[in-house]
């Protein structure tokens, strides 16, 4: 398993094109420059794209590709509205579309791949997988969430005043959480975190796990980072670590005692409450058997990316889809589509808005 692992994060740092991260007075104010000649880019792409509105581009089929953050069945029923959604903003931006195609990627990879090769045009894909892949595919817009009740680095924290709520405040990142579950295991640590006491590597590395892929924000980079900050361990060394395809199924195993803690993003439990009892065969509810056992750094929001080599693709499309997709978060059924990913809308985005992201690879780089 931890050859496998190995072998994984090997495989996405030769594809990664990573960068350090760092800040200086010049450098703020290259960034100020930047935004604003972006924001004078977007503007002036955006009136050529509405001024050509009598002279309507077609476009024959615009393919979307999802990240799988859940059951893919789940992610195709719920943006099914998106296709009407985005035609109409479009048509109202001067591009006829014949076709939405909506897709979910087999895994992160999936997605930064489609976007690279040109065969999935718009993807709604995670900060660390948009540097991962951002030779192929362009960065135009950061997803805004509702903000969460309990916003603290301290697991203490989150257990002490769980269940977690929304709320209506707009934030642009969130945090990765470490949950353990009702397993024996997963209550034995748990109480030693409620307890105020310390947990060693040795405790952690005692447990199975559930990981997801190695480009998954909140799911592998940012808890790596976590054990590597506290234990200069990372995921690869974990004795007994599986991989999940959703976070849906990873709950599913926790319910069941197949793994006792899981990585995902803050706060999971809330899209997992009901299946818990409904679906994943337990009485007691969620916030009653899972406690947070580790707490990462904060995270950068979603992006929505376009691929560089896709053939629709152009400056004034891109700056109508970003546009478009405003619109789309701004409406009351557009906010109902993009809630299957916990988004609440979006802004525009620049590549260095992620700059933490690249910093972040570079550290998974250097654990080989």
């Amino acid at each position: 398993m931890k050859r496998f692992f190995a072998t994984m994060i090997a495989g996405v740092s030769c594809v990664a094109m990573l960068a350090g991260c760092g800040n200086s007075a010049s450098t703020e104010t290259a960034v100020e420059t930047t935004a604003t000649e972006t924001a004078e880019t977007t503007a002036e792409a955006t009136t050529e794209a509405v001024e050509a509105a009598a002279e309507t581009v077609q476009i024959d089929k615009l393919t979307i590709g999802f990240v799988p953050s859940r059951d893919p069945d789940e992610i195709v029923t719920a943006t099914e509205p998106l296709k009407e959604l985005l035609t109409t903003e479009l048509a109202g931006l001067g591009y006829e579309v014949g076709e939405v195609d909506i897709t979910v990627g087999t895994s992160y990879e999936a997605v930064g791949e489609g976007l690279s090769a040109g065969t999935i045009d718009v993807g709604l894909i995670p900060g660390g997988t948009y540097v991962l892949y951002e030779d192929g595919c362009d960065v135009i817009l950061t997803a805004t969430r509702d903000g969460l009740s309990i916003e603290s680095p301290d697991a203490k924290t989150w257990n002490d005043n769980k269940p977690t709520e929304p709320t209506e405040d707009q934030v642009t990142f969130y945090r990765g959480l470490i949950i353990a579950g009702p397993s024996e295991a997963g209550q034995a640590i748990s109480a030693k975190v409620n307890a105020g006491e310390e947990i060693t590597w040795e405790d952690l590395d005692g447990l199975n796990w559930s990981v997801m892929n190695s480009s998954s924000s909140a799911g592998y980079i940012y808890p790596s980072l976590w054990l590597q900050s506290n234990y200069e361990k990372h995921i690869t060394d974990l004795t007994h670590a599986v991989q999940a395809d959703s976070y849906g199924n990873a709950f599913a195993r926790l319910a069941s005692g197949q793994i006792d803690v899981l990585c995902c993003y803050a706060d999971a439990r809330r899209d997992n409450e009901e299946k818990w009892t409904s679906e994943f065969g337990r009485t007691d509810s969620i916030w009653d058997e899972t406690n947070v056992i580790g707490v990462t750094d904060g995270i950068y929001n979603d992006t929505i990316s376009v691929s560089k080599t896709s053939k629709v693709m152009d400056d004034a499309f891109k700056a109508a889809l970003t546009k478009a997709f405003i619109n789309i978060g701004n409406s009351d059924a557009g906010k109902e589509v993009i809630s299957i990913y916990n988004h609440n809308g979006y802004v525009e985005a620049k590549p260095e808005d992620y700059e933490s992201e690249r910093a972040a690879q570079e550290l998974i780089k250097s654990m080989q």
